[in-house]
């Protein structure tokens, strides 16, 4: 069997993680912490790319990391157009609309450029794989009580997909074959309706929908909502940051850290156990949404993402939503791995790229 060297990419607000596989097998991986100071030092993250680029090129050549051997490069795709699942060739007009960011700004924007660019002289081919953008919804599930206001997809399509392939793999069966909600829990949390291989239905997980996270606001009452953001008392940039980065468990607890949490209810702390309580509640409440969504058709709820080693999170959640379907785990997020294995069936033509229009 031909070998092929795969390099992903995978930015993220302070670190760039970055692993090198030979076809499905993981060589090696690396996390480039970035000083947060610098990073903040950026008005928009399309800003940091330069600063970022030459991080990684230093870093490959003190690692003596030949660039010329790699048979791809994958970066994790950022918030592009809404498109299909897939793996998708980096083109021009990709780069054009990461640069101008017209849907928002998230660190994984800067995937495709990375990969574009530290391949291009070596003539390397570049691809994403289910970038965040993925819309597969139905128009039922779009729109909203405002004609103006229609809810989009944006969520953690890369490792919901990958998850939802393994264990239709694990079961013996196709993903096409499965109805199956995924809650994806880490930083962000998204809660997913899959019906036979689409995901019909999911919160948006950057812009304040579905449940509160690690830091995310989640859904919030809109009445309090905009009196507060016509009080005077902030500033737009002031109540984007509650909604993301600065709400939910950092709000109340001054942290993200689930670990940090766990040993404080360990030790007695009533607040961070209510507040981990309200969290685990809600996401029970966004799947048992999603069942509905699926006409209480379920095969599985699925629980992954970094937040799923908690055991006292898995218990409380399966506790509220076991009567729908049996609970699975898989633990953590496996990115680096989907975007590798999204590059390989390309280069081993089990499928053809995705062009991006």
């Amino acid at each position: 069997m031909e070998k092929h060297l795969i390099l992903a990419i995978n930015p993220g607000s302070t670190s760039t993680k970055l692993a090198i596989y030979e076809n499905e097998v993981l060589k090696s991986e690396f996390k480039i912490s970035h000083d947060t100071k610098e990073i903040l030092s950026y008005k928009h993250i399309i800003d940091q790319y330069q600063f970022r680029e030459k991080i990684i090129i230093d870093f490959l050549e003190k690692e003596h990391i030949d660039l010329s051997r790699f048979s791809a490069i994958v970066g994790r795709g950022g918030m592009l157009k809404p498109i299909e699942s897939g793996t998708y060739s980096v083109n021009d007009l990709m780069v054009k609309d990461m640069e101008e960011f017209k849907r928002g700004e998230h660190a994984s924007n800067l995937g495709c450029l990375l990969a574009r660019n530290l391949g291009k002289p070596y003539d390397i081919p570049a691809f994403v794989v289910d970038p965040v953008a993925v819309d597969e919804m139905d128009d039922h599930y779009r729109f909203t009580g405002f004609p103006e206001l229609k809810r989009s997809s944006l969520f953690h399509a890369l490792n919901q997909k990958a998850v939802a392939r393994k264990r239709a793999s694990d079961l013996g069966k196709k993903y096409e074959d499965l109805n199956l909600i995924i809650a994806h829990l880490g930083g962000g949390i998204s809660v997913a309706a899959h019906e036979h291989g689409k995901v019909i239905d999911v919160n948006n997980a950057l812009d304040g929908d579905g449940p509160m996270s690690p830091e995310r606001s989640g859904s919030v009452p809109i009445g309090p909502l905009y009196k507060m953001v016509f009080s005077g008392d902030y500033t737009l940039d002031e109540i984007k940051r509650k909604n993301y980065g600065q709400g939910g468990l950092v709000a109340y607890l001054q942290t993200n850290d689930g670990q940090e949490i766990a040993t404080r209810i360990e030790n007695g702390d009533i607040e961070a156990k209510f507040i981990f309580e309200v969290m685990c509640y809600q996401i029970a409440k966004e799947i048992g949404s999603e069942a509905t969504v699926l006409e209480g058709k379920v095969d599985e709820i699925i629980l992954t993402g970094g937040l799923a080693y908690n055991k006292m999170l898995v218990e409380i959640i399966k506790s509220r939503v076991e009567f729908i379907a049996p609970v699975v785990v898989y633990a953590g997020e496996n990115e680096m791995e989907s975007l590798a294995l999204g590059a390989l069936r390309v280069l081993r033509k089990e499928e053809k790229p995705k062009v991006y229009i």
